[in-house]
């Protein structure tokens, strides 16, 4: 099937709330194009340099997502422009992150990752060093940031009860921040989004509670 196709196709699967992110990493320029005449407007990449040639080349209404792991000296490429970073995993990055931000005169949303594979090779914080960097004085000085959410990845395992046991933990962790009155210096009325899910996952992840997915296989075709 054609581009435009695939994102009929999973589009009819989405639940009503949640949002695609189609995974354009490596992918041409002309790949994206026929996915946004096909009326997406969300687009994911892994590497700011690909990201911020892809930006200069393509329509500028396009919401770029920074959604691979992102290394503190290449977020002033993106900084201008992106629309939202999935991948934060260290309050060093979020300050870097702030920082640019604010020497653009933007603030810039961002989605916490939080570690809930049973892979060494996923990046994340636990669940402790996400409330300790949300409760910290450091936070509190970040302006031109706005957490909105978390994100996670599950194994990559064929055990659909591991995958759904992942999901499903991050989802009550989600909530327990959302619900709770603690930390006062998080803008809850703007913490709203739960990236979960990518091709082979995705409809677990939207039945646990996501409410944004990352495709990109599925869209574009394999590597």
């Amino acid at each position: 099937m054609s581009i435009a196709e695939n994102l009929s196709q999973i589009k009819s699967t989405l639940l009503p709330d949640a949002d695609l992110v189609a995974v354009s990493k490596t992918k041409p320029a002309s790949f994206i194009e026929e996915a946004y005449d096909a009326g997406q407007r969300i687009f994911g990449e892994n590497r700011p340099q690909e990201m911020k040639s892809k930006a200069e080349e393509l329509p500028k209404d396009i919401e770029w997502h920074m959604i691979g792991h992102l290394q503190s000296k290449k977020t002033k490429y993106i900084a201008p422009f992106v629309s939202l970073i999935h991948s934060v995993d260290k309050l060093s990055l979020l300050q870097e992150i702030n920082k640019r931000a604010a020497q653009n005169e933007r603030v810039i949303n961002v989605l916490l990752q939080v570690f809930i594979a049973k892979e060494e090779s996923k990046f994340g914080m636990d669940e402790q060093e996400v409330e300790e960097l949300l409760n910290s004085e450091n936070f509190k000085g970040l302006e031109n940031i706005c957490v909105v959410g978390l994100m996670g990845m599950a194994t990559n395992t064929d055990d659909e009860n591991v995958v759904r046991d992942e999901f499903k933990g991050l989802k009550v962790f989600f909530d327990s921040i959302k619900n709770s009155t603690m930390p006062t210096q998080l803008n809850l009325a703007e913490f709203s989004i739960l990236s979960m899910g990518m091709s082979g996952d995705y409809k677990i992840a939207m039945e646990e509670g996501s409410n944004m997915i990352r495709i990109g296989s599925s869209i574009f075709g394999s590597r």
